[in-house]
């Protein structure tokens, strides 16, 4: 993918103000005064419809997993792989994809993937062996990571700044939402109809969903059109990059630590804190539906104290599992501490994604999406990984432990890169006065960088 760069002496306030495209527009008004257009509901609400579909799909083996062996004459671990051959297809295709599709048009490039991941779940529900069964899965994948680069950035696309956050956390619902109601509806109907039938209902919904998008889904144009002065430079060229990838690295921590513990909930339940088997679901429940809130949280902190409601949500995080290790004993303080837990990370992913949003500019904002899909995905299954060699190596009370040490070592990262990003702002500024007072040739040094120096960097800026 080509980014463009512009030599101009006001590049770096160019980068922090520009607005994302909109329907009609590469530059968007709505942050203008009198200008400000209706919330897109309609259309954020299809996108999140679409998602909790695609979620549901893609972990709705896990709740299916004696019967579909049973099927299939397989070990149940060999169809728990299928979960992980999903995610690996999204981690290694998804970037890529997003680079070679990245001239098409954004809502039929959407409907076209969800004819493809419609077709995946007829494979999957017809699949007469294991091995075609894996096949299925793998075009689910690549649809299903195409679609993440899409909708990641679509919602940057329909909203000025200013309402990002609440547009993420209306699309993230549909996520949150799928791990609530989606998997275990999806599971009672594939122990009631069959296995096969579940994966034909999600076709079947999936088929419904696209011919939404056709209808309520405002077109975007996501190109920035070349203006004078700006020439052709590679994606990681762009000055916002290094913020892309900052934002990325901090998935993967945070995410790969979460599920270091959270892939063994279901053995913590049972044989630390003690519970029967029968009060997973509801823990399980619990944490989801505490998730849901957190979502609200995030969309409602996240729009005015973006920075300060993500250390908040990982302090939570780190306390509730830290409790969690220390007492797994007294059963009323292991509930309290999973619905903190379930609160703190549930707006966590919205917030991260808002974040990369706000630092990316628009002309890599599709890129950022899809390497946030690969980042989750790698941290998923790196994750579990973790979990599992911890577990039989040094038994079920390290996890929580883990997950919080690593929730804190974000944190510390976070600091490092926040301070960095306010030095980096305050020499950009302190160095724009310089060159208006001292005349062209400063500006001239601004604009290219000196000789010794280097153009002055832009891209620590945060959301």
């Amino acid at each position: 993918m080509r980014m463009l760069r512009r030599a101009s002496p006001d590049a770096s306030a160019r980068y922090a103000d520009r607005e994302s495209p909109t329907v009609t527009s590469s530059r968007n008004t709505s942050d203008q005064p009198g200008a400000e257009r209706p919330f897109p509901w309609i259309g954020l609400l299809t996108l999140a419809a679409a998602i909790f579909v695609l979620v549901t799909s893609e972990f709705l083996p896990t709740g299916l997993l004696p019967d579909m062996a049973r099927d299939l004459q397989v070990s149940e671990s060999r169809v728990g792989l299928l979960v992980t051959i999903f995610a690996a297809t999204v981690a290694l295709t998804t970037a890529p994809l997003a680079a070679l599709t990245h001239r098409y048009s954004r809502k039929w490039l959407l409907i076209g993937v969800l004819g493809a991941f419609a077709l995946a779940n007829v494979l999957a529900a017809i699949a007469p062996s294991y091995e075609l069964l894996i096949g299925a899965r793998i075009l689910g994948g690549l649809a299903h990571g195409l679609f993440w680069a899409i909708a990641g950035a679509y919602a940057g696309h329909l909203v000025p700044r200013h309402q990002i956050a609440r547009a993420v956390a209306v699309t993230s619902a549909g996520g949150t939402t799928a791990f609530v109601l989606g998997v275990p509806v999806g599971t009672a109907i594939g122990q009631a109809l069959g296995w096969r039938s579940a994966f034909g209902i999600i076709a079947a919904s999936v088929v419904l969903l696209a011919l939404l998008v056709l209808r309520f889904l405002p077109a975007v144009d996501h190109r920035v059109t070349l203006a004078t002065g700006e020439i052709p430079v590679p994606a990681r060229r762009d000055p916002t990059f290094p913020g892309v990838l900052l934002v990325c690295l901090l998935v993967v921590i945070i995410v790969m630590g979460h599920n270091v513990f959270y892939t063994y909930i279901a053995p913590y339940i049972i044989d630390e804190a003690g519970f029967a088997r029968d009060s997973v679901s509801i823990m399980l429940f619990l944490y989801g539906g505490a998730g849901a809130i957190g979502l609200v949280l995030a969309g409602v902190v996240g729009s005015r104290f973006p920075r300060a409601g993500l250390y908040g949500m990982l302090a939570g995080v780190a306390l509730s599992v830290a409790v969690l290790a220390a007492a797994p004993g007294i059963p009323v303080i292991v509930v309290v501490a999973i619905v903190v837990w379930g609160v703190a990370f549930g707006g966590i992913p919205a917030l991260l994604q808002t974040r990369l949003l706000h630092v990316a500019s628009p002309r890599i904002r599709d890129l950022g999406a899809a390497l946030l899909t690969t980042s989750f995905n790698i941290a998923i299954g790196g994750g579990a990984l973790i979990g599992g060699l911890l577990l039989d190596s040094a038994g079920l009370l390290v996890l929580p432990v883990v997950e919080a040490s690593v929730i804190v070592l974000a944190i510390l990262v976070l600091v490092l890169a926040d301070a960095r990003s306010r030095r980096g702002r305050a020499a950009a500024t302190a160095d724009a006065r310089r060159a208006e007072a001292n005349g062209p040739e400063a500006h001239r040094e601004l604009e290219f960088g000196s000789p010794l120096t280097g153009p002055i960097p832009t891209s620590d800026r945060d959301a």
